[in-house]
């Protein structure tokens, strides 16, 4: 029986060597099929047709696999210690800093709040009527430079007189772009950090003022600025836990936002940054409204403008239809799976974000104004922006 699976497998090679000579007249397809002899058509079908297809498919969702798969790669950062928050308006001063283990000061302490500013005009006017009765100093750094190195307008320069209610208590500076093509964004904005810290000193802080380190749209509530420079006893740094929002206050996407804090000003010391200083987080202090903008526009500028630029990964990402849609279902701008880092959490955030109902314990000037700011609360209709 071996010999007969010899004979046939000599013979069939001694054929096809026939038909695929070089002087052999038989038609392309069946020399093809002869040259090809030796392959298996799947493995072929794999290669030609299955690896470009696979290809594609990285190259659009590789983004959302790497995120979805964080769990397997990146382990969570250090628990907090959350600080328990406690205020109504109500309860005097001093009870509320008894109530968190503080103590009463004879006076309060002076407050600095100092943001780099891009292009975020309503979200600052929330933001600096919500503190202007607890700030002392307001001090803005402006560049004609986005993080990704592209020239901007000077926008609060533009609109710095509907802010005259802060003119007196306002130290506003400038920098001027280093446009390097192809750098990381992160070192423009480290940049424009450290020349905010330069600017802070001028606007005359000096040590024990509070100063207030946090991007505009991450705003802390006035009762609890208050509560910060009226008591003794606070940490000498403190992040404050915001409520984070996407959009408008209509989707309320969860309670995690942290890089927002405080800090007792120390001569030498202290530094303005963004990232993670201490392990003490102060409970439901304030709000961050990530993309709160009133037109289509400003949406497409941020995105091609801040850090995170990498993430507009196609063309069509930036087309106003598809963001006004976006914006509506609560969906992600970027396509992106949620930064979590167990799989519970990620599948618990999948799918748009639910819209809350509530306007409750929102900036005050929000509801003040509410027809001006109609696009930032919860309602029918509300999410539909101008193109601007």
């Amino acid at each position: 029986m071996p010999e007969t699976g010899y004979y046939n497998s000599k013979k069939s090679d001694d054929l096809c060597e026939e038909i695929c000579g070089e002087n052999s007249r038989s038609p392309l397809s069946t020399r093809l099929k002869c040259a090809l002899r030796g392959f298996d058509i799947k493995a072929l079908l794999l290669l030609f047709i299955g690896v470009p297809l696979l290809v594609l498919f990285i190259h659009i969702h590789g983004q959302k696999i790497t995120y979805f798969l964080r769990p397997l790669w990146d382990s969570p950062p250090k628990p907090f210690n959350v600080i328990p928050h406690y205020y109504h308006p109500n309860v005097s001063m001093e009870t509320q800093c008894r109530l968190h283990g503080w103590r009463l000061r004879e006076s309060p302490r002076r407050v600095f709040d100092a943001v780099l500013f891009s292009n975020e005009i309503d979200i600052l006017a929330v933001r600096w009527n919500e503190l202007s009765p607890y700030v002392s100093e307001f001090v803005l750094l402006e560049s004609n430079s986005t993080f990704t190195g592209t020239v901007k307008p000077l926008f609060f320069s533009e609109n710095r007189a509907q802010f005259a209610f802060a003119e007196s208590r306002l130290t506003y500076g400038t920098v001027g772009g280093r446009f390097v093509k192809g750098e990381n964004p992160f070192v423009e904005e480290s940049y424009q950090r450290v020349a905010l810290d330069q600017l802070i000193k001028i606007a005359g802080i000096k040590d024990d003022d509070l100063l207030i380190m946090s991007d505009v749209d991450e705003i802390p509530s006035g009762h609890t600025i208050d509560l910060l420079r009226w008591c003794d006893g606070i940490p000498e740094k403190l992040h404050l836990q915001l409520r984070n929002y996407l959009y408008s206050f209509e989707f309320h996407l969860d309670d995690k936002s942290w890089r927002a804090a405080v800090h007792q000003y120390r001569a030498g010391k202290t530094r303005y940054a963004h990232f993670r200083q201490t392990d003490d987080l102060l409970a439901d202090s304030g709000w961050h409204c990530s993309f709160c903008f009133r037109h289509i526009s400003d949406f497409i500028f941020k995105m091609k403008a801040y850090s995170h630029v990498d993430r507009v990964r196609f063309g069509y990402f930036l087309n106003p239809l598809r963001i006004q849609e976006v914006i509506c279902n609560g969906a992600d701008l970027f396509d992106m799976f949620p930064e979590e880092y167990t799989f519970q959490e990620i599948i618990a955030k999948l799918g748009p974000i639910p819209k809350s109902h509530s306007a409750v314990n929102l900036p005050s000037h929000l509801l003040q104004n509410a027809d001006q700011y109609k696009y930032l609360l919860p309602g029918s209709g509300n999410c539909r922006r101008d193109s601007g």
